[in-house]
């Protein structure tokens, strides 16, 4: 059975138009035309319906979906298999991050690996979208949220606690906020469609309603109107490590609650025969992030 039209019908699947499958695969159009009719001519069942606008998967070709995904799995643990024998990590790297995430800690920790496997290529897609990992043919998630897709396994990286911090200059003049309700009270710097933040009270999480006057979609827009006194931030400790050391930002701590902390995950299809160079980097970015979670005494004073 050809993998690669198999690949071809997964991508399909999950949303690609076949032009972007092929592009993706490094294969024509007409070759991948030609390529999942042979997969279908070879079941003998027709797998999509295809019209001038769209590809919709037939009955038969969701019944074919989730035995696709293990062969493209199955298919990659061979190929690992074989190459496991060889002298150090090779080959293409995908993964994907967050763009903050990515710009900070990831880009330079993939040039790290480059530099000491030359064997070693990488491929970062940088999205603060959720990606599917099969149907984009991606080796590796970096994840920071809630993990739903039960196809995945996901190895715990590192905690990731979250601060909210403000300017000197915000408290100076709107005050520091000691409780959750005097929190309600301030401006608060939040991701676009958010209308509460989650933290911990006695240990249990608390949805807290917040208000504010700028939203952004990303957390960069967020920390830029933060430093520009805006308002307060709830944002991950890795993100504004710097600012803190510096002083540009301090932290806004409360008597009742902290926000909650989440985790940081490297997420990937399938944990069987991972290659070396997936190991290697998940194995650097654990150390890495190790150094950038861990507390800073030099700056832990709470604001006030």
């Amino acid at each position: 059975m050809d993998c690669v039209g198999i690949e071809l019908f997964v991508a399909v699947a999950g949303g690609a138009t076949l032009a972007k499958a092929a592009q993706r695969l490094r294969i024509t159009p007409m070759s991948a035309t030609r390529r999942l009719a042979a997969l279908e001519r070879e079941l003998g069942v027709r797998l999509v319906h295809r019209t001038t606008r769209a590809i919709a998967l037939t009955a038969e070709g969701l019944a074919f979906l989730p035995h696709a995904h293990r062969l493209i799995v199955e298919h990659a643990a061979a190929r690992a298999s074989v190459r496991a024998g060889e002298d150090g990590p090779s080959g293409r790297l995908r993964l994907t991050s967050s763009v903050a995430f990515g710009r900070r800690i990831v880009a330079p920790l993939l040039v790290e690996l480059l530099r000491e496997h030359p064997a070693v290529s990488a491929e970062l897609l940088m999205t603060d979208s959720v990606v599917d990992l099969v149907a984009e043919g991606l080796d590796l998630a970096v994840r920071i949220a809630d993990l739903a897709d039960n196809r995945l396994i996901a190895r715990r990286l590192a905690p990731n606690p979250r601060e909210l911090v403000a300017t000197r200059a915000y408290l100076d003049q709107a005050g520091s906020p000691r409780t959750l309700d005097e929190l309600g009270e301030h401006d608060c710097l939040a991701i676009t469609g958010t209308g509460h933040w989650t933290f911990l009270a006695d240990q249990a999480p608390v949805r807290h309603r917040i208000e504010g006057r700028f939203t952004a979609n990303s957390i960069d827009g967020l920390r830029a109107a933060c430093l520009g006194g805006a308002g307060i931030a709830n944002l991950s400790a890795w993100f504004v490590r710097d600012d803190l050391a510096r002083g540009a930002l301090v932290r806004v701590r409360l008597a009742d609650a902290t926000p909650q902390p989440l985790s940081i995950w490297a997420v990937y299809a399938s944990q069987r025969l991972l290659p070396p160079r997936t190991r290697v980097f998940v194995d650097a970015l654990a150390r890495r992030l190790r150094d950038w979670c861990a507390p800073d005494p030099a700056v832990s004073s709470p604001a006030g």
